[in-house]
């Protein structure tokens, strides 16, 4: 099923603090059969995105499709959605099957249909054994999964996730993503899922829907928006160790920090914020980017070097290279910068140079 938002817009009046926009003229598609991560930081506008979607939410303008079915005034219930919340919303005393049918019930499905499709979602989700037992007796990662067999159960057109493995530790936190990612391709069902962990939505997104203050900012394959960044804002939230940001300068066609020739960039001399990728460094013999090592960290194949930044006082910059060059701190090198780790933002705009 196929999810198209058209121009949508959430304004929220606050009698304390007036009107704000949560969420600004949003138009994107979702294609049918895909996992899609909305993400952002915190107040970006992304959970209340997927509560217009949901139908929780009325939008204050634009429009909502399911395939090519208007469905922006629809009410939750006839949307044809499943809906996980960040606290699942369990009910505690019903048993897991209790609580994987409940949907049905309201849907009138005969009670041997109803036991059997059940069974069958947690089958699926991996906990076909428990049954019988109360949310209290369960993990955490095992409640999260009743959650989603009781938001499948109902056979939904769209599969909503609102920051669904956020009250979870970090080990069962990467196997429950595998397990969605799983799902969602064992179903074949079009899925949103919230989160603002970019790690979280990289590793299982089919594509990423960035937001910022309410405004998408690029959207795309996670590889393809970690590559390309369309803007400094984007740039800065993908990645870890996150980019590193020089006060630069264009003169004659050659990207400066400071007086080192980093790159070339066919465009009007001018100030520019240069962004390098960590990983964007190679040790070099030749090169005008001259620095000397502060702290070295050695985890594997990889060494860490952590540098004064020439154009930022006070501030450091790290570099990822081979772990069998043996470089201590003190040590004084020369780095190059690979074209395809180096970026070129306006300095007012934040957005990138071509």
């Amino acid at each position: 099923m196929e999810i198209k938002l058209e121009m949508l817009t959430k304004v929220f009046d606050n009698k304390e603090k007036g009107l704000t926009t949560a969420v600004d003229k949003l138009d994107i598609t979702i294609p049918s059969g895909k996992l899609i991560g909305l993400l952002g930081p915190s107040g970006c506008g992304k959970s209340t995105t997927l509560y217009m979607i949901a139908g929780l939410l009325k939008p204050t303008e634009g429009k909502i499709y399911f395939g090519d079915e208007n469905v922006t005034d629809i009410p939750p219930e006839d949307r044809g959605i499943g809906l996980v919340f960040q606290n699942y919303a369990l009910y505690p005393h019903m048993t897991v099957a209790q609580n994987i049918m409940f949907p049905l019930e309201n849907l009138k499905v005969p009670k041997a249909e109803a036991i059997e499709r059940a069974q069958e979602m947690a089958d699926l989700v991996g906990i076909g054994e428990l049954m019988d037992r109360k949310p209290k007796q369960l993990s955490g990662g095992q409640q999260q999964r009743v959650a989603i067999a009781r938001a499948l159960v109902k056979k939904p057109r769209v599969l909503l996730l609102d920051e669904p493995l956020s009250n979870l530790d970090a080990r069962l936190r990467l196997a429950t993503r595998e397990e969605i990612k799983r799902i969602q391709r064992e179903t074949g069902i079009t899925t949103v899922f919230v989160t603002h962990d970019q790690e979280e939505a990289m590793s299982i997104s089919d594509e990423i829907v960035l937001m910022e203050l309410g405004i998408k900012q690029q959207v795309g394959e996670p590889q393809d928006v970690y590559d390309k960044p369309d803007n400094l804002f984007v740039a800065k939230f993908l990645g870890t160790p996150p980019i590193n940001l020089f006060d630069g300068h264009i003169k004659d066609g050659k990207i400066m920090i400071g007086d080192a020739n980093i790159g070339q960039l066919k465009t009007d001399d001018k100030e520019v914020i240069v962004g390098i990728r960590p990983e964007g460094f190679s040790l070099t013999e030749r090169s005008s980017l001259k620095v000397e090592v502060d702290l070295v960290e050695t985890i594997g194949r990889d060494t860490t070097l952590i540098i004064e930044n020439p154009t930022r006082k006070g501030e450091t910059f790290r570099a990822i290279v081979d772990a069998e060059k043996r470089i201590k701190p003190g040590d004084k090198i020369k780095l190059n910068v690979k074209p395809t780790k180096l970026f070129v933002f306006e300095k007012d705009t934040g957005e990138l140079v071509n």
